[in-house]
């Protein structure tokens, strides 16, 4: 018996990879083209980065949900294969970009096209049965670890060639992965299940309205904005961080990351399935944030290059809360809404993108000055932290909806 419960499931896992890969190959260089463009020292670049996370959030936070319904109206397939069609010209964008204002236009783009990570987990919906959806989301975070290992690391490779190549690269694989899904992606979303595209539904408000009819939802979707408003630490300021407090080059920001993608791989293959069997979804997800707030410290302190592996060695069991708090929130939601209930955690998740960031650079860059790099991850550790109690505390009983019948 096969490993996935549907022939879609390898295709989308594999469009993960290639649009991690494309977003991994791109972050090394992303502080010398700042930097460059921009006329400016790495502190200065930072907050600059941290405004083009946010620009990026702001457009998938509107886009999100509308995405999210075309496809419980629609289907799944056309919407990734836009996505992806999108994300292509953002990075040729980007790899042409003259001004900073053009690196800017690209972000948006990008996050209008509300990327793969909505679409792809309506997929893993569709296909898994409600007890399993935690299992096939942890092979989503395995796909990512895969992406997250070999962008950052081709991404600091290909920096020889000059910070525009990796963009490059990455439009190319895009556009790949696109064709690759319109010749052999089939479509997961059943006519039953699907439902009229009704504009009021193509908002966080529309999308969210099934969570809170199925009871206590609103102290889990509280826990996970907290936790995604802190993870938005390591896209935001790795790259940064590690230039100002180790020096480090493209090619060594580019090696860290591929550490940080092997091991997240290594947690997703083998401990989500094993963990979530022997403790549930709802334990699984403290325990990944118990350690990702232990791990946030532990940076914050870091002193030497060699710590920062040292450490995501523990660290990486904090891969466990994304399968575990999607989990959770899938099985709150029928078959009908699997979709917009994606677009929705997207949404919220740009929220966090919009405020994460600027957070966590403004930390950075405030510290930095002051002598103190690891002032962004004390951040990050104090709202993983809250999120755990939440979660502890307010979440001891979850009603899930019943299959099948609209919530």
């Amino acid at each position: 018996m096969t490993r996935f419960p549907h022939r879609a499931v390898p295709i989308v896992l594999a469009a993960v990879v290639i649009d991690v890969i494309g977003f991994g190959i791109v972050m090394p260089v992303l502080p010398a083209l700042i930097t460059d463009l921009g006329d400016v020292d790495l502190p200065e670049a930072t907050r600059i980065a941290g405004w083009m996370l946010a620009v990026f959030a702001v457009a998938q936070f509107f886009a999100g949900p509308v995405l999210g319904s075309l496809g419980d109206r629609f289907g799944r397939r056309p919407v990734l294969i836009f996505s992806m069609l999108a994300f292509a010209i953002d990075y040729l964008l980007m790899a042409a970009a003259p001004t900073l204002a053009w690196l800017f236009v690209g972000r948006f783009v990008a996050g209008a096209a509300g990327a793969v990570f909505g679409p792809a987990g309506a997929v893993l919906a569709d296909v898994s049965p409600p007890k399993k959806r935690a299992e096939t989301f942890g092979l989503m975070g395995a796909a990512f670890g895969v992406g997250f290992i070999i962008g950052p690391a081709v991404g600091g490779l290909v920096s020889d060639l000059g910070p525009r190549a990796p963009f490059i690269v990455a439009a190319a694989l895009a556009g790949l992965n696109a064709a690759a899904m319109f010749f052999l992606l089939p479509e997961t979303l059943k006519f039953e299940n699907r439902r009229p595209f009704r504009l009021a539904d193509a908002t966080v408000v529309g999308a969210f309205r099934p969570l809170f009819q199925a009871g206590n939802a609103a102290p889990l979707l509280v826990a996970w904005f907290l936790w995604q408003l802190g993870t938005q630490v390591y896209p935001a300021t790795w790259s940064f961080w590690a230039s100002i407090r180790f020096g480090w080059d493209a090619e060594a920001i580019g090696w860290s990351l591929a550490w940080v993608g092997l091991l997240n791989v290594l947690v997703q293959v083998f401990l989500t399935r094993r963990v979530l069997g022997r403790t549930g979804e709802r334990r699984a997800a403290m325990i990944g944030l118990f350690v990702a707030t232990a791990t946030f410290m532990a940076y914050a302190f870091t002193t030497q290059g060699w710590q920062v592996y040292a450490y995501y060695l523990f660290g990486c069991i904090a891969a466990l809360a994304y399968p575990a708090l999607n989990g959770l929130l899938s099985r709150m939601v029928d078959a009908t809404r699997q979709g917009a209930l994606q677009g929705g955690i997207g949404s919220m998740n740009s929220v966090a993108q919009i405020f994460g960031p600027l957070v966590a650079a403004q930390s950075l860059a405030a510290g930095s000055a002051r002598g103190f790099a690891g002032a962004a991850f004390l951040v990050a550790a104090a709202l993983n932290l809250l999120a755990l109690l939440i979660i502890a505390w307010r979440t001891p009983h979850l009603r899930p909806a019943t299959e099948g019948a609209p919530a």
